[in-house]
């Protein structure tokens, strides 16, 4: 799959013909940042390499998707504020978006996403 670095992609799911727009977190700094001291977000977060979050000092709940390294979705949950998840095994990235977003979209365990976007090496 490569390395990812920090930057903005897009998100595809099956089934919808719009790609989200898709944020990378990819280096400790902005992995650690994350959704901190924002009150919403348009489109999603992946978090790389990640295996489970947080939500303390989160303004709003979330969505969260737990993704393997060939993207596929193992489990999604909604996480409120003050939450800390617990480490899904085989996870290998985290996708965030706003409570109810991932449903709209049609993110559920078992499908493949696809993600264009910041790689090392990319062109």
């Amino acid at each position: 799959m490569g390395g990812w670095q920090d930057g903005k992609g897009t998100l595809t799911v099956p089934g919808r013909e719009e790609p989200v727009e898709l944020l990378v977190a990819a280096s400790y700094g902005a992995r650690y940042r994350g959704l901190l001291g924002r009150d919403g977000l348009d489109g999603a977060l992946m978090l790389t390499p990640c295996t489970s979050v947080h939500t303390f000092r989160m303004r709003f709940a979330i969505d969260v998707a737990y993704l393997d390294r060939e993207l596929r979705v193992l489990d999604v949950h909604t996480m409120r504020p003050g939450r800390l998840g617990l480490p899904r095994l085989r996870s290998r990235h985290v996708l965030e978006a706003e409570a109810g977003a991932m449903a709209q979209w049609g993110v559920r365990p078992g499908i493949r996403l696809a993600i264009g976007g910041p790689r090392h090496g990319a062109p």
